[in-house]
């Protein structure tokens, strides 16, 4: 990736451009910075305490029927959001879809284990456990570069 920097005082405005070929995750993160998608914390609801929980420490986001839960090593908490706007807030290169119903956290991912038809048992640290679905696998694998000595 070539970067370059016109520093000039005629610039009354900060303005960035990008040229690619393509859109790819580099370029995705990127953005994700230009635009400060970045959430501090959000609401979530156990019995009738609301918390404050920082998006850090939760382990993957599932939805069962119109609820959304947050899993935590705190416990299970319902948040406001549908899981695609999540998806939205959150940053890209830390959160990835596994399903149509679960949102998760790569960095409390414990293992993966291969399972029934192309499908990926994933293990939370929180001793969770969730199934990425044929449609995600290939691009969880793709982020975490699990196909390195196969391309090679």
């Amino acid at each position: 990736m070539k970067v370059l920097l016109d520093v000039d005082r005629k610039y009354e405005e900060t303005s960035v451009t990008i040229h690619c070929g393509e859109m790819d995750d580099s370029i995705k993160d990127i953005l994700d910075y230009l635009n400060e998608k970045k959430t501090d914390f959000l609401v979530g609801k156990k019995g009738e305490e609301q918390h404050i929980i920082k998006p850090k420490d939760v382990h993957y986001f599932h939805s069962e029927g119109d609820t959304v839960i947050a899993t935590t090593l705190q416990g299970d908490f319902k948040v406001k959001e549908k899981l695609y706007e999540l998806e939205e807030l959150l940053p890209s290169h830390t959160f990835i879809r596994l399903s149509k119903s679960v949102l998760a956290n790569l960095y409390k991912i414990s293992h993966f284990e291969p399972s029934f038809n192309g499908t990926l048992s994933v293990n939370f640290q929180s001793g969770g456990k969730e199934y990425a679905s044929r449609h995600y696998v290939g691009k969880i694998k793709e982020v975490l570069k699990m196909n390195r000595r196969a391309n090679k």
